[in-house]
């Protein structure tokens, strides 16, 4: 069973299923702890209904620390496994781990929101957002895919194949931060091919004028209007 105390003592392991550090996971847990109680009173139950009994009362759930709930809603993101997956690993049948990710899923949006760190969504916003920020408007844009199931409708199929991943997928445009490791702006997620450059034309993103924006091929023509955009080439490997 995947337990917070177990998980920490390798660090290399828990970074592996949470996608931080211990020290980055320690500075999430108070902003955490306060969204979850904004969002679930004390006083009242699952159901929204109040309590008839004092809190801790009755059978102790398996997610029973604010650890152990943040644990299990960072492994549900990074990892992303089937429901009835997630459930085998915390011991919870497939429709308690569903009830788990609705009701922890909200609760970490919103401690990631109070912290600072969560990514634009509007394009046209971008420029604003990052005004307050003291670092470098040094970025890289860069198109994402993830897989998805494949569609029935043939259609739906061209749709979402992609050529160059060779999947069926769903694309994200991202901005980020390479230095601090931040995603300052994240897209509206399109269907997978969808070129990079065309999907960043579709949401009309507004850069800081200062900025300079690293692109590669995929974004070949995308002048928008900052300091620089230097493009990386692809090397040519000479065959042997």
């Amino acid at each position: 069973m995947l337990e917070y105390m177990t998980l920490k003592r390798d660090r290399r392991q828990f970074l592996a299923f949470t996608g931080l550090t211990l020290k980055e996971f320690k500075a999430l847990l108070p902003s955490f702890i306060e969204a979850y109680r904004r969002q679930h009173a004390s006083r009242q139950t699952l159901a929204g209904q109040k309590r008839q009994r004092q809190v801790g009362g009755g059978r102790r759930g398996l997610l029973n620390t604010p650890e152990q709930k943040l644990l299990f809603i960072l492994v549900s993101q990074k990892a992303y496994p089937l429901q009835v997956v997630m459930g085998e690993l915390c011991g919870m049948n497939q429709s308690a781990a569903n009830q788990q990710i609705h009701r922890l899923l909200p609760v970490l949006r919103d401690a990631l929101t109070t912290l600072g760190v969560m990514p634009e969504r509007d394009g046209s916003q971008f420029s604003q957002a990052e005004r307050h920020r003291s670092e470098s408007a040094d970025y890289i844009i860069d198109g994402t895919e993830r897989r998805r199931l494949r569609p029935k409708s043939p259609e739906k199929q061209a749709l979402y194949n992609s050529g160059k991943q060779k999947m069926d997928s769903d694309k994200n445009v991202v901005i980020v931060h390479p230095r601090l490791k931040r995603v300052g702006y994240l897209s509206p997620t399109h269907a997978g091919n969808t070129p990079d450059k065309k999907l960043a034309d579709t949401e009309q993103i507004v850069d800081p004028r200062h900025a300079v924006l690293h692109k590669d091929t995929g974004f070949q023509g995308y002048e928008p209007k900052v300091k620089q955009t230097p493009q990386v080439k692809k090397s040519r490997v000479a065959a042997i």
